[in-house]
């Protein structure tokens, strides 16, 4: 896996979803790491339903907030949110979206129908950023790849869930079935 020190993300999706949990499972996995890094959200009008949108800064930056056409990448827990928030991505990067597989743009995976699958709905955020490690981080696909690894992710989820060991167990169902999913 290529180890790049500097990449931006954007994770957007709406409130309840879980954006800002998985953003805080990427920074803590950088933590790992041992890579600086910077979080920043917005929130919609609601808090159930309205748009959340997450920047995440691995590196040397000075600053939290993604400018547009800068991010390295995009993970969208609705499949409207990547035209929504594509302008944040710079030529040759990657998307990945909960969404009808095949949407031209990006990776695609129906997580909402794989979480339904494992009986564990609420997951749709897990399953879509293990498809994430699985599509990019592992494969190399496209030459992309992300700055930590599928295990620093895990390590992350044990970190945060320790001491609830259904919710661990859950989660770490919920993430290895997206990165399976290829």
């Amino acid at each position: 896996m290529k180890n790049s020190a500097n990449q931006q993300i954007i994770i957007s999706g709406v409130g309840g979803q879980g954006v800002l949990f998985v953003t805080r499972l990427l920074a803590e996995a950088a933590i790992i790491r041992g890579l600086p890094v910077f979080t920043s959200e917005t929130h919609g009008m609601a808090q159930r339903g309205g748009t959340v949108i997450s920047h995440l800064k691995v590196g040397n930056f000075s600053g939290p907030l993604i400018r547009p056409a800068q991010a390295d990448g995009l993970l969208a827990l609705k499949e409207e949110n990547l035209s929504r928030h594509s302008a944040y991505l710079k030529p040759g990067a990657w998307a990945v979206v909960n969404g009808s597989p095949g949407t031209s743009r990006a990776f695609s995976t129906d997580a909402e129908g794989l979480a339904q699958k494992i009986g564990n709905p609420k997951s749709v955020n897990l399953v879509l950023l293990g498809f994430a490690f699985g599509k990019i981080s592992e494969t190399g696909e496209n030459k992309k790849s992300l700055f930590c690894s599928a295990d620093d992710i895990r390590a992350a989820l044990e970190i945060r869930l320790s001491g609830k060991s259904g919710m661990l167990e859950d989660s770490l169902k919920s993430f290895d079935t997206g990165y399976r999913n290829q």
